[in-house]
């Protein structure tokens, strides 16, 4: 058509002044780009419903106290079940700026904040995929596939920069096996943010350890090969690895946050036996689905077109693929570990694009359609407060505030950070989404035979002294409380309930 004009018009004209801005535009709205608005117009579809993690209040609460005071926890201060127990806040670098976009924007900030973490993390994983397979192509098509666990954690949690940070470090390992070395600098200053913020450092740390390893040995075996690192290669790998081990004593903790995924691991077992996303991967849910799918295909691949891989990133492979089998969670580990060798082979099976065939009026067409998408989409502070009407116990902590309720005030673990939020710390909770400082204390293991009703709960509400409970509508607690006769309903809409224990001789 006479209006598209073609990478060959464009490629005709002079290199000169004049035309370097004919040049950068025709990088910004070239075929690579247009494939990562794409990405993004992708992601903001599933994000658009606005979805808030249970776990985000008691964060924002957390990076809210933190820029008021200046000061970092060190003991629990929000419940009345394990107060002052020792607690601190491992992920205060995220939760100051979720705090301060909140505080800034709102909860609008917030959801946009969300979108640009969440489209940094998708780009990133394309620019990774990338640069492996050498076709953008195949990337964009390999993180279309990954799409679905990328959007499970946008949640706008820490764990969104943890995870952009790993996909970074990826790169520029990759960019260093390729041979260049200059940004691998840039590795230790990202592992003080990282400690700071979230506890996947130590995957990050890992993927480097594999690089710096598996260097040392020359390997060609079957699928597998491995190069030997020049000597200046290791001595700057080397360097490298223990300046960012160093860096992760830069923290307001001390050591003590390098040392919280340990902690995590070896000292939280009712924690990581009850948490949804520490269980086994579940296969029968979208993700489960996808995740085999992706490993029968590459299993299939092995066979059929048998390539090459380096020793390093299929030994980080193999590793994405137990730890997301042990572990829920961790599917966002296996997706930056297998995207870009799912990207390799699937540059097998695309036919190779012929040079000079863009269509920039297309391409700009494209993108300005995703950009008018996510803005046309983009919901409105009205439909926010529906949401957040439909959720969260807005109306029970209304009337909480103008009818207090006597404590102490038990609730169900989804409500807790948002009570800690909400009620701005002036009324303690019995739980929130801290399950590490409730497990030292004691409380974890009662919440749970609480919550789920067991022969004991009641017993155990009185060895707590509660007088009230604010609960989610449908749970099983509430139904209990609501047949007993020593509890009546103070407080219910569709979304909670606030029972209140009745007093020696009151009727019901």
């Amino acid at each position: 058509m006479a209006f598209m004009a073609t990478a060959s018009t464009f490629d005709a004209l002079p290199v000169s002044p004049r035309f370097r801005g004919l040049a950068r535009l025709k990088r910004v709205i070239s075929f690579p780009a247009m494939l990562g608005a794409l990405l993004v117009a992708g992601l903001f579809v599933f994000l658009g419903k606005f979805d808030i993690d249970p776990d985000v209040w008691w964060h924002l609460k957390v990076g809210q106290d933190i820029l008021a005071t200046h000061r970092w926890p060190t003991a629990d201060v929000y419940s009345f079940t394990a107060h002052g127990a020792p607690w601190i806040a491992y992920e205060w670098l995220g939760e100051v700026l979720l705090a301060s976009v909140q505080r800034a924007f709102g909860l609008r900030g917030l959801m946009v904040l969300d979108l640009a973490l969440g489209s940094a993390i998708v780009l990133a994983l394309y620019a990774l995929a990338w640069l492996r397979s050498g076709d953008c192509r195949a990337a964009f098509l390999a993180c279309m596939l990954l799409l679905s666990p990328i959007v499970f954690s946008c949640t706008m949690r820490p764990q969104m920069l943890g995870y952009l940070f790993l996909v970074l470090t990826l790169i520029i390992l990759e960019r260093f096996r390729q041979g260049h070395a200059g940004a691998l600098w840039l590795l230790p200053p990202l592992f003080v943010a990282w400690v700071n913020t979230h506890g996947t450092f130590v995957i990050g740390l890992f993927a480097l350890l594999v690089y710096l390893t598996g260097g040392w040995v020359e390997i060609h075996w079957s699928s597998l090969e491995s190069t030997p690192w020049t000597a200046s290669q290791r001595i700057r790998l080397g360097l490298v690895f223990a300046a960012s081990l160093a860096a992760l004593i830069a923290t307001p903790y001390g050591t003590r946050l390098a040392a919280y995924p340990l902690d995590m691991a070896l000292s939280q077992p009712i924690n990581v036996s009850n948490v949804q996303e520490w269980q086994p991967m579940p296969f029968g849910l979208l993700q489960g689905k996808i995740f085999l799918a992706v490993l029968v295909g590459f299993l299939l691949a092995q066979v059929v077109f048998r390539p090459t891989w380096q020793l390093a990133e299929f030994t980080l492979f193999v590793v994405g693929v137990a730890a997301a089998c042990l572990h829920a969670r961790f599917f966002l580990v296996f997706v930056p570990f297998s995207a870009p060798l799912v990207a390799v082979i699937l540059s097998r099976l695309i036919p190779a694009r012929p040079p000079g065939k863009d269509i920039y009026v297309l391409n700009a067409l494209l993108m300005t359609a995703s950009v008018v998408l996510i803005v046309a989409y983009f919901p409105s502070r009205k439909q926010i407060e529906n949401y957040m009407a439909g959720r969260w116990p807005v109306e029970a902590v209304r009337y909480i505030e103008s009818h207090p309720p006597p404590r102490p005030m038990y609730n169900s673990y989804y409500y807790g950070g948002f009570l800690v939020s909400a009620l701005d710390g002036r009324n303690k909770v019995f739980i929130d989404g801290r399950a590490d400082a409730y497990e030292r204390a004691g409380v974890l293991a009662d919440y749970l035979r609480i919550e789920r009703a067991t022969p004991i709960a009641l017993p155990l509400l009185g060895v707590y002294h509660v007088q009230s409970c604010l609960l989610q509508r449908k749970e099983a607690l509430a139904t209990v409380l609501a047949a007993s006769p020593q509890w009546h309903v103070a407080y219910a809409d569709e979304v909670s309930a606030l029972f209140v224990r009745r007093q020696t001789g009151e009727q019901w």
